[in-house]
């Protein structure tokens, strides 16, 4: 872990970003809140291209089909998310975009060429007719979908790589301002085939998503650009040139975000296992979609790491400490209040048993909601000083002790329905969050002993 600190390009200084004053509690809030209400309005994206398809002929045809899709869609824009955090972490001057824009184009190409591979070769019907298991009938109306989103990853990868400039020079409302522009027009294309009765599959929800991306990237590109040639040419002290050094800092986190991958797939199918299996997945599914909106408004704590603890680290911590017991209280606020019980019954039609049996997953949740907010603040130290092969570790050490306590609960106690889901991810954020904390720590004695070391040794 040394050896990789030694190696790696310095941490970005104060110097390295932007120009601005001594940041307070206020800028803070003024960078954090527009990237937390961006995260928040996706939900909505998927409330418009499920209303739209809801107008087809046969809307669940065109819904399941758009429901493969998107899971093959979610395996493909990993690499592209992880451009975001990457490029912020990254990027302060033109040579170090240089370097992150070639980087980005090499994973665009690679996304069409496999997006190619699918759509226009036998390989799209073997995954998935063979892996997915899909009805035959259904394969036409995947592979149509699928050829527009192969197209919302490239969309993808250029909005995150202007996301990434735009976060670092400290300009998140235009992260907002891309969001809504995006859900007009997706309001206003869904409200045309809706009109026009040509709501005939589920290519027209991949159309909407596809033109949606195209939209917000386009908006992120005309500021993300202008930002981008305002940069000085060169940080001597920054030391990020080449694409060896993007390439040495991302390829971590791209090939951590994949480990964790056997989660999710697992835990529904042991669901599965429980005494009451409908009941166990239905309401474990309602209280994540919940708890998914609360916390997607917490997810961009790192960025609060990379981007003003180098200047100010106390203002940092005591941001921290402010923001990070909101998730699991406002989760626990539903969870044991009324008001839980209101929004699942008024809001979301829920009714007869599926009702409490939520409201308790949801208390769970109330947990996970108190370790997320710390792993993303330690996630965001360790892109800070370069030590993203940790991800690695912690990715492990989620997927295993996920796993681990998965199949005890299942095994032991299956009365506990669909209250073992987020005890589960509860296990496995804890995991990971003990291996950040050792890694920051060990990464901590090293800097202070390297420091304490004569000179010349």
């Amino acid at each position: 872990m040394g050896e990789a600190a030694a190696t790696a390009p310095k941490p970005a200084t104060a110097a390295a970003g932007p120009k601005t004053n001594a940041p307070t509690m206020g800028s803070l809030m003024r960078f954090f809140v527009p990237l937390g209400f961006a995260a928040c309005l996706v939900s909505v994206t998927h409330f418009i291209i499920n209303a739209t398809l809801t107008k087809a002929a046969h809307p669940e045809l065109a819904i399941a089909a758009y429901a493969i899709c998107s899971s093959l869609f979610g395996l493909t824009e990993r690499p592209a998310v992880l451009v975001r955090q990457t490029c912020s972490a990254l990027v302060r001057d033109r040579v170090s975009f240089r370097a992150m824009s070639g980087v980005t184009w090499m994973l665009i190409a690679a996304t069409v060429a496999f997006g190619a591979l699918v759509c226009y070769t036998p390989f799209g019907a073997f995954v998935f007719r063979d892996l997915y298991g899909v009805d035959p009938k259904l394969l036409p109306a995947i592979l149509i979908g699928y050829q527009f989103f192969m197209w919302v990853s490239v969309f993808s990868a250029l909005r995150c790589l202007y996301h990434g400039v735009i976060i670092s020079q400290m300009r998140t409302k235009w992260v907002t301002i891309g969001m809504i522009v995006r859900l007009a027009g997706m309001f206003a294309i869904s409200q045309y085939f809706i009109r026009t009765g040509g709501v005939s599959g589920a290519w027209v929800g991949a159309l909407l998503f596809a033109a949606g991306m195209l939209i917000e990237a386009a908006v992120c590109y005309w500021e993300g650009r202008t930002l981008a040639r305002g940069m000085p040419e060169r940080i001597e002290e920054h030391g990020v040139t080449s694409k060896r050094h993007i390439f040495a800092f991302y390829r971590p986190l791209l090939f951590s975000s994949f480990i964790v991958l056997a989660v999710a797939p697992t835990l529904n199918a042991l669901l599965g296992r429980t005494v009451d299996v409908e009941l166990s997945i239905a309401s474990f599914a309602v209280a994540s979609s919940v708890f998914n909106v609360i916390m997607s408004v917490f997810t961009y704590i790192h960025q609060i790491v990379l981007n003003f603890y180098p200047t100010s680290p106390r203002l940092v911590f005591r941001f921290q400490r402010l923001v990070a017991f909101a998730p699991g209280l406002l989760t626990a606020a539903l969870a044991f209040t009324p008001a839980g019980a209101f929004v699942l019954e008024s809001w979301m039609g829920l009714t007869g048993r599926l009702l409490p049996a939520s409201l308790d997953v949801l208390k769970c949740f109330a947990l996970l909601g108190l370790l997320l907010p710390w792993v993303d603040f330690g996630n965001g130290f360790l892109m800070l000083f370069r030590r993203t092969h940790v991800f690695m570790w912690s990715q492990t050490a989620n997927t295993v002790a996920s796993l681990t306590v998965l199949v005890l609960l299942v095994a032991l106690l299956p009365s506990w329905n669909g209250v073992i889901g987020p005890l589960v991810l509860a296990a496995g954020s804890a995991g990971e969050l003990a291996v950040v904390a050792f890694a920051l720590y060990r990464a901590r004695w090293e800097i202070g002993w390297a420091k304490r070391k004569p000179a010349g040794r």
